[in-house]
């Protein structure tokens, strides 16, 4: 897969600086309705399981299609399937900020995700094939991840203020002016491109990979109320093991599966899978006990409840960049070990939250958590496609974006059953109790991510990446068949 040729330095910019302003959108999107959650109870009468509905309504399908996409953009036209996915992004966003109620706002969240799947692998696919040398491409993706970290961390302070002045339908309304910005700069700017022998579409793959995240996620979100050894969650949970059984078995004997079983041979990418979905199962979960507890338990406004969140933020915003330029210059095994120290040793902290826990402490936990949450996307991110040949830059950065969203999903699903599961929550001082098993789960996570930091990223384990890329480096393309890239100056 050849790159863009005759694009300068300050097109490469622009490229850049559009698929940054996607994912922006679309990681605050993440984030941002965690803070209007107690106010979409109180206003649409929504039950603690509703409410995780509303979150992962959104990243389940966000998950299940992410690789599809990358897939269809390599085939179709990445610039095409990239304008598309803005457009029903903020489609989807219009329609959840008119929803009648809770049904209608999950339902139109799907929409939302449908759109959102079509923005982050292409936008990686865009910038893997547009930054072709090594360094210049990790600094890059280091800007891109660290777009990633900062949209989720600005995500309750934005949403706060939104919801005081305007109301929580205000969340979705902003996305409508960014998003329309983003699809006149994307085409002014973005290069027109297609992989030289695209993947052939495996539509028996995305349905198992669709049933198995939704399976999966509504047993763990249901199976308290409908009963743990009931017929339903029991067939539930043998049907997600189905549907993985059945993408193991089928993946070997395709030529182009949806998911090629061959990348997690490179221990660095099996790692950078796993690492993402710790991550952001503990940032889901870390942003929904904080919500609810900051305003049900504590009594706090949206705006003040955002607030106390901003040494997360800022500490994010600062520690971002930081992260890619170590990735450039000492690899990413010192980010990924510092991440999961820092976002560990935040969740300690927060552990005994109770109704009278001081300002300070949770100041300090906030900024250490967002210290290790800024160094962390980097290093997944270029771990991910380092290594790869190009060719496969849609489909790898797919399933790491896939991770991403699979781990919100997790740990939005398991936190919230754990708050569920105590009587007479959400409120009060039951509520203060009711986190701390959730925080014990977060805690759990971030340490995962250290340990997966040490093991994935020493001299054997790149070899393993290095041999994994030859393997999957495509056989040359027939004679007259190459990458076409309409070059926008």
């Amino acid at each position: 897969m050849s790159s863009p040729t005759g694009i300068g330095r300050r097109e490469k910019l622009l490229v850049l600086s559009t698929c940054c302003l996607s994912l922006f959108i679309v990681g605050l999107d993440n984030t941002i309705l965690n803070v209007a959650l107690p106010s979409i109870r109180g206003d649409l009468h929504a039950s603690v399981s509703q409410l995780q509905w509303t979150i992962d309504a959104y990243t389940l399908v966000l998950a299940a299609l992410l690789m599809v996409a990358g897939s269809t953009a390599d085939r179709i036209g990445r610039r095409r399937v990239f304008q598309t996915g803005l457009v029903v992004f903020a489609v989807g966003s219009a329609l959840c900020a008119v929803a009648p109620g809770l049904g209608w706002l999950i339902a139109f969240r799907v929409v939302q995700a449908v759109g959102g799947s079509m923005l982050n692998p292409v936008a990686m696919s865009i910038i893997t094939n547009t930054f072709t040398e090594p360094r210049e491409r990790a600094r890059a993706i280091g800007a891109w991840s660290a777009v990633i970290g900062v949209a989720m961390a600005l995500g309750p302070i934005v949403g706060g203020a939104l919801v005081d002045s305007a109301g929580w339908r205000s969340v979705f309304w902003m996305n409508l002016p960014v998003a329309l910005v983003a699809i006149v700069l994307t085409a002014l700017y973005v290069p027109e491109s297609k992989a030289a022998r695209p993947r052939r579409a495996d539509p028996v793959g995305q349905i198992l990979v669709l049933v198995f995240l939704l399976s999966l996620t509504y047993t763990i979100i249901e199976g308290r109320a409908q009963g743990w050894t009931s017929p339903l969650i029991l067939g539930l949970f043998a049907l997600a093991a189905g549907c993985l059984a059945g993408l193991v078995y089928r993946s070997p004997r395709r030529v182009e599966p949806l998911i090629d079983l061959r990348f997690f041979r490179s221990v660095p990418f099996a790692g950078a899978t796993v690492t993402a979905v710790c991550t952001f199962a503990a940032m889901s979960g870390f942003l929904f006990l904080n919500t609810l507890y900051l305003q049900d338990a504590r009594g706090w406004s949206p705006t003040e409840a955002g607030l106390r969140t901003l040494p997360m933020a800022v500490m994010t915003v600062v520690f971002a960049p930081i992260s890619g330029r170590l990735v450039a210059r000492v690899g990413p095994r010192i980010p990924l070990v510092g991440a999961g120290v820092a976002m560990a040793t935040g969740a300690a902290l927060l552990v005994g939250l109770a109704e009278d826990t001081s300002t300070l402490r949770m100041v300090a936990a906030y900024g250490v958590f967002g210290v290790g949450f800024g160094l962390v996307n980097a290093p997944i991110t270029n771990t991910a496609v380092s290594g790869m040949p190009r060719a496969q830059a849609g489909v790898a950065s797919a399933i790491a974006s896939t991770s991403r969203q699979f781990g919100q999903c997790l740990g939005v699903a398991v936190v919230g059953t754990t708050i569920a599961s105590v009587p007479g929550t959400p409120g009060g001082a039951d509520l203060a109790a009711a986190t701390h098993t959730g925080w014990w789960i977060v805690l759990g996570c971030a340490g995962a991510v250290a340990v997966l930091g040490m093991l994935t990223t020493g001299r054997r384990a790149l070899r393993t990446a290095e041999r994994t890329g030859a393997e999957l480096m495509p056989a040359a393309p027939p004679a007259g068949t190459q990458e076409t890239t309409d070059v926008r100056q």
